[in-house]
């Protein structure tokens, strides 16, 4: 199954953190639509999950147009079990498996930097799409790797393309 990292970067290199006085770019969240609607999916942490839901971007109402009805929604938790509308899971592999016994070839990451840095850590990365907001920001979380273990050798600039607004979006290939 080939797993893409889907991310939105400041342009200092920290995730873009959005808030109600910072609201995260249109043309970054077009983007997401488009890319869990090729995938058919999108695996995410409980945390930027219920994020998602508290800013009301309406991932559970069909009614206003939600570009995320019918897929597949996995949900990357330790601690809850069970998230009414998604299927909860407790591993990387677990997310992998469930959406690969769906018919899925390729799976979504969505966020955040927990669920991203526990599939890089374990080499399920095939492919990263960073997109990257015109903002500079003092505080984010960032990808960590582990400096003793680089999983990754090589990595290949796929595509490069101004999504709007400033918003430029880098695509690479990784590889273990």
């Amino acid at each position: 199954m080939k797993t893409i990292l889907w991310a939105t970067l400041t342009a200092n290199g920290n995730y873009a953190q959005s808030s109600p006085e910072n609201p995260p770019k249109p043309e970054a969240l077009q983007d997401f639509a488009m890319q869990a609607g090729a995938a058919g999916n999108f695996i995410v942490g409980r945390r930027t999950f219920m994020g998602m839901l508290e800013s009301s971007q309406g991932i559970q109402n069909e009614q206003t147009g939600n570009p995320f009805a019918g897929l597949d929604i996995v949900v990357l938790s330790q601690s809850v079990k069970e998230i009414p509308g998604v299927t909860v899971v407790e591993s990387p592999q677990a997310a992998l498996a469930y959406l690969q016994a769906r018919g899925h070839t390729t799976a979504l990451l969505s966020g955040g930097a927990d669920l991203h840095n526990a599939f890089l850590a374990q080499g399920l990365v095939d492919e990263v799409i960073f997109d990257i907001a015109p903002v500079f920001e003092g505080k984010g979380f960032n990808l960590l790797l582990d400096q003793d273990r680089y999983l990754y050798k090589h990595v290949q600039l796929l595509d490069c393309k101004p999504l709007g607004s400033g918003v430029v979006q880098l695509r690479y290939s990784l590889t273990r």
